[in-house]
């Protein structure tokens, strides 16, 4: 049987009253889209195809929020989740969409972002999968104490759209060694007590680091030791992680080596410690200075330190990085890599590329809002978009990481 929505009603229903319609993509954020009367309705839990029973539970001026009641007919792209939490737990919101969809779902969200708000037309995406499960090595945990006098304690998440916290006994996302200490209740061989009520993990072949306890360590990437502290951001997913530097890999060949090469926003300078080589000077910009302390062993221990070429630390913005650079003379730069934070680049750092960037620029980027913004800014007769990417580092979720790669004109 055909299902069609024919609608008959000259206003939006107005709060706790339903509608059924049609879900026709997925949004930014990951909530399932449809319209009303010429407006946009938002809806969690929903996926393309789906006819369903919605109840409008935010009514704003131009956009709805609501609430799914009931699956009519459910699209071909939905699937039965992994997780008992599943809607629950705050971590995922796409296990309702099978993998190829969700792959699909972040690809398009990619593309309308370029055109709503850079006016970029891409060709075409690249699409880096990743196993969809059991990927995960970084968590932020919620301890609770669990019985009365025995000192016992639990882990979770935070509950989604709240601020209590969920127990967890599995997480079908967390790596093996992650996953077998929750659902085998061994957490106590890392951890004693939990010294903070909140705290980082991360854990990847045989290192297991805990916030409070074992807090630095290193990981094994592409055969190469990079030393991390759990406190400090360092990529969840290692093995997008490795994918991503071997792509960066690439692109470097394409720079002139007798040119700079600066890793900017570079954190404990992971993409340094695999690009630096070749390039006759290497500059590392960080605004966290414990960041940079770590970058600065990264590089040492890549054979940097004494490779006899001139090596530069910046514990700064990049809007205070770049008022160094016009106290000086003018420089020509070969290769950038810039990872911003979820703000993307500041105004003042963004100018400054469209007039002294490098021949070559990678932007790796968390958000695709910001990503397209900045986008526009450089391609404003300053550069071409070579290629654009999506790297799936959060499976069954909509987070959402990418690589732009700009050519000088």
């Amino acid at each position: 049987m055909l299902y069609t929505v024919v609608v008959t009603a000259t206003l939006v229903p107005a709060s706790n009253e339903t509608f059924t319609a049609h879900i026709q993509s997925i949004a930014a954020g990951g909530s399932g889209v449809t319209r009303l009367n010429g407006k946009t309705v938002f809806a969690d839990f929903t996926a393309p195809g789906d006819f369903a029973r919605l109840r409008i539970t935010k009514d704003h001026k131009t956009w709805a929020e609501a609430e799914l009641i009931e699956v009519i007919k459910p699209s071909p792209e939905r699937i039965s989740p992994v997780c008992d939490l599943y809607s629950r737990c705050g971590g995922c919101n796409l296990q309702h969409l099978n993998y190829k969809a969700q792959l699909n779902a972040k690809t398009e969200i990619l593309l309308q972002a370029f055109s709503r708000i850079g006016g970029i037309e891409v060709p075409e995406i690249k699409c880096r999968e990743s196993e969809p499960f059991e990927y995960r090595n970084r968590f932020q945990f919620h301890s609770l104490a669990v019985g009365t006098g025995t000192g016992g304690f639990g882990l979770g998440f935070k509950e989604r759209k709240s601020s209590d916290v969920v127990m967890l006994g599995d997480c079908p996302v967390a790596c093996k060694p992650i996953r077998n200490a929750l659902r085998h209740g061994t957490f106590d061989n890392f951890i004693e007590s939990p010294m903070k009520s909140r705290f980082n993990v991360y854990a990847h072949g045989d290192t297991f680091l805990v916030e409070g306890r074992n807090e630095k360590g290193r990981v094994s990437l592409l055969n190469k030791e990079i030393s991390l502290d759990v406190k400090l951001f360092f990529q969840s997913n290692a093995r997008m992680l490795e994918s991503l530097i071997t792509d960066l890999t690439e692109i470097a060949k394409s720079a002139d080596p007798k040119l700079p090469f600066a890793d900017i926003y570079c954190g404990v300078g992971t993409f340094a410690a695999f690009l630096h080589e070749g390039f006759c000077e290497t500059v590392l910009v960080e605004e966290n200075k414990n960041a940079l302390l770590l970058a600065r062993e990264n590089l040492s221990k890549s054979g940097m330190a004494s490779d006899g070429k001139a090596h530069s630390f910046f514990a700064l913005t990049d809007t205070a990085w770049v008022k160094t650079l016009s106290q000086g003379k003018k420089q020509k730069w070969g290769f950038m890599v810039l990872d911003p934070p979820r703000d993307g680049l500041s105004a003042p750092f963004a100018s400054w590329l469209v007039q002294n960037g490098p021949q070559v620029l990678a932007y790796v980027s968390c958000n695709p809002a910001t990503l397209a913004r900045d986008s526009r800014i450089l391609l404003n007769g300053a550069y071409t978009l070579s290629q654009l990417s999506m790297y799936d580092f959060y499976p069954q979720t909509a987070h959402i990481e990418s690589l732009a790669l700009f050519l000088r004109v």
